[in-house]
């Protein structure tokens, strides 16, 4: 019999739910035909089989959460599947007789070295509130914080606590408060929940006072639905970006009369070619790319820990999608070395890919400044939020004509309302306006765009 454990799907994922079986119990399968589709939060995956055999228990249903490493599956392979060997107790050498020596002159004074501690995995490793100063102060003193007790206010970490945990002084900590992460109300029952949520949020934000959501039913019949899966990452996420960035939001509308008639020109004239239909999105894409050359500040990261800009030297743009399950931002890789054609047959693929759940884990990663393209769906403007780690994001509205003045006369153009959201620690109001200008001038001339393919 063989134990089919639910793999690790890379990026930190550690849970998924299950989604379809393509098999049931009693069925023969051969090793890497399709055996189940996971859905993770960031998204669903096709797992195939590593074995031939038949099918002997399936240990999850449609619907379940289950953990990587749990058995979800047992497999019959018609033989005897190999226990691991037994460990093997190396023989010790009988311990030399102990002499007793007169002890040795006292050493001069050393640096002050840390306490030796077992490294805390990844996956176990939590957020700890301190403040910028005291982490750096650990990483000085080569302390790992993670292992520091705490014994500031809300169970905050001191440069005090840091400074005798590396000088291996006994600490008991105050009054903790717990950081973990919020379990499922599942798992613990609702109000532990809640305590443990607001308990969660006061200690890493001062005045920050949740509390738990009145007992709706009384008012009326309602539904409640799980928050899992690619929504629940958007929550996260979403919370994350608002929390820890100071968005600021500069706007301005581009005529793209121009480039409308040049684009729906090469889309009739390539309609039978790869990428040949042709959306605003790809020359939008373009005009970024050739906007983050000049102001790199909008293609960085920021690490607040370290206290340091991360300028990265690609340019992967990912576009947001609406999935019906959730938002998903799959990325369009090296744009700057792509034509508007390569870019609008990516477009085509892995919208099409996530809209219909088949996207690769690898699609989503990598993404260094997202698009969020309304426009289809109507709307005069919005004001987006940044895909954190990233530091900037682009919105855009939809093209309406309009009436303008151009040269002292009114006339009709088509115009697209467009929004920069920015971290405003990376960057000013002046560099978003250059950055925004800058672009806008290049949808109004199809001629400079094509300068840049």
């Amino acid at each position: 019999m063989f134990e089919f454990k639910l793999p690790d799907l890379g990026e930190g994922i550690r849970e998924g739910e299950i989604l379809k079986w393509h098999v049931k119990v009693g069925d023969s399968i051969e090793e890497n035909e399709p055996l189940v589709d996971v859905e993770t939060d960031k998204a669903a995956v096709n797992i195939t089989s590593p074995k031939s055999g038949t099918i002997k228990a399936l240990n999850a249903d449609v619907g379940d959460i289950v953990n990587v490493g749990d058995v979800i599956a047992v497999i019959d392979t018609g033989v005897e599947e190999a226990a691991p060997p037994p460990e093997v107790k190396k023989k010790v050498a009988p311990a030399e007789p102990v002499v007793k020596k007169e002890a040795p002159p006292a050493p001069p004074p050393r640096e002050i070295e840390p306490p030796l501690a077992p490294p805390i995995p990844p996956a176990e490793r939590k957020p700890v509130p301190a403040a910028p100063a005291t982490r750096r102060l650990a990483r000085e003193l080569g302390v790992d914080i993670q292992l520091v007790p705490p014994t500031g206010p809300a169970g905050r970490i001191t440069p005090e606590d840091v400074k005798r945990f590396a000088e291996g002084v006994p600490v008991e900590a105050g009054k903790e408060v717990p950081v973990c992460p919020l379990p499922r109300v599942a798992e613990v029952g609702e109000k532990k929940a809640e305590a443990e949520f607001a308990a969660r949020a006061a200690s890493a934000i001062p005045f920050l006072d949740i509390d738990p959501l009145p007992d709706f039913e009384q008012f009326g019949p309602v539904e409640k639905e799980p928050l899992r899966s690619i929504r629940r990452k958007v929550a996260h996420k979403m919370v994350t970006s608002m929390i820890l960035i100071p968005h600021v939001a500069h706007m301005d509308d581009a005529d793209v009369t121009l480039l409308e008639e040049f684009r729906k020109r090469e889309r009739e004239r390539r309609k039978d070619q790869p990428g040949g239909h042709l959306t605003l999105l790809a020359f939008v894409i373009k005009a970024v790319t050739s906007g983050l050359k000049a102001a790199p500040a909008f293609n960085a990261s920021l690490d607040p820990f370290k206290e340091e800009i991360i300028y990265k030297k690609y340019y992967n743009i990912g576009l947001a999608v609406d999935t019906g399950k959730g938002l998903m931002v799959p990325v369009i890789k090296n744009t700057d070395r792509k034509s508007i054609l390569e870019i609008s047959s990516n477009i085509e693929e892995i919208s099409e890919k996530a809209k219909k759940g088949t996207i690769e884990v690898k699609d989503l990663m990598g993404g260094t400044f997202t698009i969020t393209n309304v426009g289809p769906l109507g709307g005069t403007a919005l004001i987006p939020t940044i895909n954190y780690p990233e530091v900037a994001i682009l919105g855009m509205g939809r093209v309406q004509e309009k009436p303008v003045v151009r040269d002292g006369q009114i006339v009709i153009r088509q115009i697209l309302p467009v929004t920069l959201a920015f971290d405003h620690r990376i960057a000013d109001g002046a560099d978003a306006a250059r950055f925004v200008s800058e672009m806008v001038r290049q949808l109004s001339d199809p001629n400079l765009l094509l300068l840049e393919t």
